[in-house]
């Protein structure tokens, strides 16, 4: 059938159209075939109420999340208990992690709503890393790793 209806375009159609008509749909291919992915950070705080054992609960419950949507991670930190600028819902630290993952952009959102609720987190920023951003974060993580070692 796939010829049948090449050899109809052949005869509808000069050359010019049967090659723009074969470019449309080799774009479509790749996008449905191969998705894009981009490279983002999503920092987070847990309330810190929790006790070690909860924390490592809710980083493995986003860290899973992510992994079964397909992510790759290209870092991840635990910061540790810091003191927040401000309170939020009375309380005046948190524990931080950072996450630095590539994903499909459409991934992005259901995990800001695993975020929304889940009632542990306590704020939440994802963002999308330009070319800049991704050498600085490799730049960042170099330094970080040669600290360790000293």
């Amino acid at each position: 059938m796939w010829i049948l209806i090449r050899i109809n375009f052949n005869f509808l159609f000069g050359i010019k159209e049967i090659l723009f008509c074969l470019i449309i749909e080799f774009n479509l291919f790749l996008q449905t075939k191969y998705r894009f992915m981009n490279q983002y950070e999503a920092v987070f705080i847990l309330n810190p109420v929790l006790s070690e054992d909860q924390i490592k609960e809710a980083v493995k419950k986003f860290e899973t999340f992510l992994n079964d949507k397909g992510a790759k991670f290209v870092n991840k930190e635990n910061w540790g208990l810091k003191k927040l600028a401000y309170p939020i819902q009375n309380k005046k630290s948190g524990f931080y992690h950072l996450f630095e993952f590539t994903v499909d952009p459409s991934i992005i959102g259901p995990l800001e709503v695993e975020f929304r609720r889940d009632e542990r987190v306590m704020r939440y920023l994802t963002v999308k890393l330009d070319k800049f951003a991704i050498e600085w974060a490799k730049k960042r993580v170099k330094k970080i790793k040669s600290k360790i070692k000293s």
